[in-house]
């Protein structure tokens, strides 16, 4: 998985690309980069060509000005996706992804074949209630002042189910520690702006939901507002598995997202 690099509208993108057939994009959450989707390259590339992004402010990439919004996000992520050749693609986010993923949508749903929305949101605006997002908000934003080791063992158990496997846990801490703090405080800000509830009953592609059953952070309730808001959405609950469910459960999620791109070819 070579990690490499684009210029776009004055960033520097990172990504990895591996396989060959059609375009899968996928999109990491908070306090992530595309490091998260190892076990979908390592299967999914068998069949589709699989991207994931290092977002602006995230893993390898540049940090964007803190007053982005996620509208910028997706103007930047269409133009990655032009960039690296390509028309139309499976869209794939987890929790911020899946919310930037229906930003993408907004905006250029011609690029859009189908949506991949797992573990999400409508945003947190959209999705919480308005205390929530405000102790969200605040609680993140001291934290981006704060060294990880301090902050990231307090997520995990939000993050995923007892039963994770103890390479996964660290995997996933050592990951959440190289977090940049403008680049968290940009996306949690756009994040907690974000209201995504209008763009749920416009969705004409397909639209696969998948959700870890035991997810603390985005409920199953939030899975099934969104799955009856969006025309035709079909719900996929992964047991065993917390808010990094296709972390947790490769196997489950990898399938799912299978047969669902082979069943709507590009």
């Amino acid at each position: 998985m070579e990690l490499r690099t684009i210029p776009i509208g004055g960033h520097k993108i990172a990504y990895r690309q591996v396989g060959a057939g059609p375009p899968i994009v996928l999109l990491h959450g908070v306090l992530s980069d595309s490091r998260y989707w190892t076990p979908q390259f390592d299967e999914l590339a068998r069949d589709f060509t699989v991207i994931a992004w290092d977002a602006p402010g995230a893993g390898s990439s540049t940090d964007p000005p803190e007053t982005f919004s996620i509208a910028d996000y997706a103007h930047v992520l269409a133009e990655f996706v032009r960039a690296l050749g390509i028309e139309r693609a499976h869209i794939g986010g987890l929790s911020w992804g899946g919310a930037l993923a229906l930003e993408l949508y907004r905006h250029h749903p011609d690029m859009v074949r189908s949506l991949m929305l797992a573990d999400t949101y409508a945003g947190w605006k959209g999705s919480l209630p308005a205390e929530v997002v405000y102790a969200r908000l605040e609680q993140c934003l001291q934290e981006s002042e704060l060294a990880p080791a301090e902050f990231i063992p307090n997520w995990l158990p939000g993050l995923l189910a007892p039963s994770a496997p103890a390479k996964l846990v660290e995997q996933t801490t050592a990951m959440m520690s190289d977090f940049h703090p403008a680049g968290y405080r940009a996306i949690i800000r756009g994040m907690a702006e974000a209201d995504e509830r209008d763009v749920l009953p416009s969705i004409r592609v397909p639209t696969l939901l998948v959700w870890g059953e035991g997810d603390k952070r985005s409920p199953t309730s939030v899975a099934g507002e969104m799955r009856n808001a969006i025309r035709g959405a079909r719900l996929v609950v992964i047991p065993g598995a917390g808010h990094l469910s296709s972390a947790e459960r490769p196997d489950r999620f990898n399938a799912a997202v299978r047969a669902f791109c082979n069943q709507n070819p590009l």
